[in-house]
């Protein structure tokens, strides 16, 4: 029998919903591609209530317990003592949110003994050490595209609050005031800018589709060229660089994962050479652009804004500059955790274990490390720093 531990989010403040705003939540059956949601059997959870907090438990204790196994849940994940450390050492499953990460280092997998698969409830698997979990033979997966449009509607929401200046307009109604050109004293069109997604895979592509209405110019870079098909479909203008697309662009939103190519990418130097008064999205990963560049630019007015919901750490610490930079729309780490996305990879990281305990091979989609190597998602969208 296996021990799982699983780290998610603290429950709401005021505890577990007891109702909810809808009663139900549509039934989607596959993504764009044809790609089909997770779809395990006999699940016990319902779709559209909180499972990805403490309490919801992604919907596993039954599940587990039923069959022998032991699930420990905790949110404490941090500093010493953590029941995270302390329940990680005899653990034989790990499973975290992106949004509350569990950062299995290379030192905590070396003491982690019996670990032998850590699930991503979600997707984006940068929290493990990948070459770690290669040289120790533990297997990663992740529930692979199971909150990619939740995060491009998110994207879309961003954009559309940086660039119309939603946020202080709101503000200004919250305080009781009406002064009209106060709130449109930053306020522009989104129609006729150009916007480009740094990578153009499930997040970055929809974004990208759905943006296309608004009558924007299209621009992408990506280490893997979109099919002729749909650059004509959208008017897309392919770009062989980041650094060559970004001048050119009126709004940039980052769409890749986290590796040793993307870390760092958006420092002073690159932002420097973007449209004065661009607009910069991240629902990515925060590393991917210096956290005091960012700042700067949005002090200097060579950004006009910048939103998202990623961090690092997560949660950032209360001192966090991006809190208090003027002109951000950033969000705690919700992008990818709306409740229709929770239904989707709590299905999905039952359906993994499922497949893991009968002994069948996971979805290949699903997989970033096998074998002591990448897999599957894994091989397309990461590079490793040393075995691979």
């Amino acid at each position: 029998m296996a021990k799982i531990l699983c780290v998610l989010y603290d429950d709401p403040t005021d505890g577990r919903p007891t109702t909810y705003a809808r009663d139900d939540l549509p039934v989607i059956d596959h993504y764009p591609g044809g790609q089909t949601t997770p779809t395990p059997e006999g699940t016990d959870f319902t779709p559209g209530h909180l499972l990805g907090s403490v309490s919801g438990e992604l919907g596993l204790r039954s599940f587990l317990e039923s069959r022998g196994h032991t699930l420990v849940v905790t949110s404490d994940k941090e500093g010493a003592g953590s029941v995270f450390d302390r329940e990680l050492v005899d653990a034989d499953i790990v499973i975290s949110q992106p949004f509350w990460p569990a950062y299995l280092t290379a030192e905590r997998i070396a003491t982690a003994k019996n670990l032998k698969l850590a699930v991503t409830a979600g997707i984006g698997s940068d929290h493990v050490d990948l070459d770690a979990a290669i040289s120790h033979g533990v297997t990663v997966a992740e529930v692979t595209y199971c909150n990619s449009i939740s995060v491009a509607e998110h994207v879309v929401m961003t954009v559309l609050g940086l660039v119309r200046d939603f946020i202080p307009s709101h503000q200004i109604v919250l305080d009781g005031g009406w002064n009209i050109a106060d709130a449109v004293s930053r306020s522009y069109d989104l129609e006729g800018m150009h916007v480009g997604t740094v990578a153009a895979g499930r997040i970055g592509l929809a974004v990208l589709r759905r943006l296309a209405p608004f009558d924007v110019q299209l621009h992408y870079t990506d280490r893997h060229r979109l099919p002729k098909a749909a650059e004509r479909e959208l008017n897309l203008t392919w770009h062989e660089s980041t650094a060559d697309m970004v001048p050119h662009c009126d709004v940039v939103t980052i769409n890749a994962p986290l590796h040793p190519e993307t870390e760092g990418l958006f420092d002073d130097k690159l932002i420097g050479t973007m449209k004065r008064g661009a607009y910069l999205i991240n629902t990515a990963r925060a590393k991917i652009v210096d956290r005091d560049a960012v700042d700067r630019a949005l002090r200097s007015g060579q950004l006009a804004g910048y939103g998202g919901d990623v961090w690092y750490p997560q949660p950032a610490p209360a001192d966090h500059p991006w809190r208090t930079m003027p002109h951000h729309a950033m969000t705690p780490h919700i992008s990818g955790s709306s409740l229709s996305a929770q239904a989707r990879y709590a299905a999905g990281t039952r359906e993994i274990l499922k497949s893991y305990f009968a002994g069948n091979p996971i979805r290949d989609e699903y997989l970033i490390v096998e074998g002591g190597a990448l897999a599957g998602t894994g091989a397309h969208s990461y590079s490793t720093t040393k075995q691979v």
